[in-house]
């Protein structure tokens, strides 16, 4: 199984107590996002989870308790963007976070902690200009710390429409993503940082950027050593998204940061609840559980193998 921490939520960032309260005592809750009352058993023990993609603005409050973790193989997908408090008003400062970036890389490697500059914006105070710009400056200091940059383009949902309008936000039209494919991507070769793209139907080629997988099935073989050949397309990702299958962790409307261009934190009002009705030391990572409740054990899949042509295993639990 891939365990996914988190999609949803910046659970490295806000939750992490949680997080490894859960790996100590092998197993976490999480409700359907479309149906509360539907739970399930997530297993989190090593032998089950193979391995762990964090998704993080600000792992710092990981960084001193990797060694919990010692059992088990990750890597991270670490954003950062240089877009001033209109736009990510609850992040650091943006120094703190490179210094962040490159401790981690000193720690985990940097084959292992990917750098995302996403999503891309322009308003009147965000031009393709500044982008190039602010692009140099993150690529020079993260140089020797990471091999890969993710980059995408911000889209706009009905549930971020209203803050993105507030902001002034706009889609880029294809010419300029264009335009600036052609300008960071022989930055990213002077810097030893080889650029991609999430979930883009935009073709990048030309500019040689190409699709990524965030959750890569090659990445994962190289972080675990092991054959990954039967996991599958993630189906429940949008259609252009090249990730592989994951168990995700996280919950929707959890996170205090409050971007403007964000579709997983929706309802202000419910992410204040959320956020006060967290208990670290809960199965749940935020609320209690419901009476009317129905828990379900996951069914847990293990696909890793070091056996030349190994057929995918199943543990039930």
């Amino acid at each position: 199984m891939i365990l996914s921490v988190s999609r949803r939520t910046d659970v490295p960032a806000f939750y992490s107590e949680w997080f490894l309260n859960r790996i100590h005592e092998g197993y976490a809750l999480v409700p359907n996002p479309m149906n509360a009352r539907q739970v399930s058993r997530i297993r989190l023990d090593p032998q089950v989870v193979e391995c762990i993609v964090f998704w993080s603005k600000n792992p710092a409050p990981l960084l001193l308790r990797l060694d919990e973790l010692r059992d088990y193989r990750y890597y991270f997908q670490f954003t950062v963007n240089a877009y001033g408090r209109d736009i990510e008003p609850g992040l650091p400062d943006l120094n703190e976070r490179v210094v962040t970036f490159q401790a981690l890389s000193e720690l985990v490697g940097p084959d292992f902690v990917l750098w995302r500059y996403d999503p891309i914006l322009i308003n009147a105070s965000y031009a393709i200009d500044w982008h190039i710009e602010q692009f140099t400056r993150l690529a020079s200091r993260f140089a020797g710390y990471t091999r890969q940059c993710i980059i995408s383009f911000v889209d706009p949902y009905p549930k971020n429409a209203g803050k993105m309008r507030q902001a002034d936000i706009k889609p880029l039209e294809t010419c300029q993503m264009i335009a600036l494919a052609e300008a960071i991507s022989p930055i990213g070769d002077a810097y030893g940082i080889k650029i991609t793209t999430c979930c883009e139907g935009i073709d990048l080629s030309v500019q040689k950027i190409n699709h990524a997988s965030c959750i890569d099935r090659a990445l994962i073989e190289k972080r675990t050593g092991k054959s990954f050949a039967a996991l599958k397309k993630d189906r429940n990702q949008r259609a252009g998204c090249g990730c592989v299958e994951s168990i995700d962790l996280g919950m929707y409307n959890t996170c205090p940061y409050g971007c403007a261009y964000c579709y997983a934190d929706f309802s202000p009002a419910l992410t204040r609840r959320r956020i006060a009705a967290h208990d670290p030391w809960s199965p749940l990572l935020t609320g209690k559980l419901s009476e009317h409740a129905i828990i379900r054990e996951r069914e847990m899949r293990v696909y890793g193998s070091n056996v030349p042509g190994y057929a995918e295993m199943e543990l039930l639990i």
